[in-house]
């Protein structure tokens, strides 16, 4: 058998003819003429056909999964992926988590951010009172305090010396006029000042692009994209007032800038998780309490 292999494969062009005779048959052979060239040449293009297909599989369908390391590799690279991701969404988190104490701080009257100028790891300052912290926080989870007019922080039965009186805290800013002009140059209410839903603020419906301006002079605590909110800005102003913009679309301004009256801070939008539509959510905070802006916007 080897023997009739090894005369059909070799090089040599001398044909060769082969006779397929049944054992347990009468019927005449069938005579087939081959060369043994043509023989080594189809062998090897079916060889090397064979080959191609089979890389083409192997490299384009799942089959490669199952060839050993491979899985291996590509499990590791999508681990160091995600921990580059995780990594990135911590330094994220703590970032926020940053803006929301200050935002927290400003909104209460405090004139401190919460972190020792001397500690270069920016340790937490010690309450100064367990009291006025208590009370603090229960004022925070009453909605009932922010039914108008709203009472000023002052008037929960005293101040705390550390935390500074809020009207010195911006004493050096101007105070807002009354009444004050709107954000927004055009537009209308779709929803009015709720608090006990949780609503502090009138939302105008807008047309997207729409400039959005301070309604008065101050400082922008806070400039950057929030999961409800989307693009949300801030602007503190004197005798402990606070203004919020939320779901822009673009913020032109950076948290530390100083913006007069009716300056363009953002534009309007649609961002953000909590939104039914292009709008701009406008809050009006008085001393870490929230105000209603109709009593004090024009027009409205």
């Amino acid at each position: 058998m080897w023997t009739f292999l090894s005369d059909l494969v070799r090089p040599s062009d001398t044909p060769y003819t082969i006779l397929l005779i049944e054992a347990d048959s009468a019927r005449e052979p069938r005579r087939y003429q081959v060369t043994p060239r043509h023989m080594l040449w189809l062998c090897g293009t079916t060889l090397l056909a064979v080959s191609v297909l089979t890389a083409t599989l192997v490299a384009l369908t799942p089959v490669r999964q199952l060839i050993p390391g491979y899985g291996t590799e590509t499990m590791e690279r999508n681990a160091q992926l995600n921990a580059v991701r995780v990594a990135a969404l911590q330094d994220t988190l703590n970032v926020q988590r940053q803006y929301i104490e200050r935002l927290q701080h400003l909104l209460t009257g405090r004139t401190d951010t919460g972190l020792s100028t001397d500690d270069p790891a920016g340790a937490e300052r010690p309450a100064s009172s367990s009291a006025s912290s208590a009370r603090s926080n229960s004022e925070d989870n009453d909605w009932t305090l922010h039914q108008q007019p709203a009472l000023t922080i002052t008037q929960f039965g005293g101040s705390d010396s550390s935390r500074g009186s809020p009207t010195n805290a911006v004493a050096d800013l101007p105070a807002l006029p009354a009444p004050v002009p709107p954000p927004v140059e055009t537009g209308y209410p779709t929803r009015g000042f709720e608090p006990r839903d949780e609503h502090y603020a009138v939302d105008i419906a807008v047309q997207e692009g729409t400039f959005v301006r301070t309604v008065g002079d101050g400082y922008v605590v806070l400039a950057d994209w929030t999961q409800e909110g989307g693009y949300t800005v801030a602007v503190q102003h004197g005798d402990g007032y606070l203004s919020v913009y939320k779901h822009n679309e673009r913020l032109m301004k950076r948290i530390g800038d100083y913006v007069r009256a009716q300056e363009v801070i953002a534009v309007t939008g649609n961002s953000g998780e909590i939104t039914t539509g292009p709008h701009l959510h406008f809050e009006l905070w008085h001393h870490g309490l929230a105000q209603d802006p109709r009593t004090l916007v024009a027009g409205w």
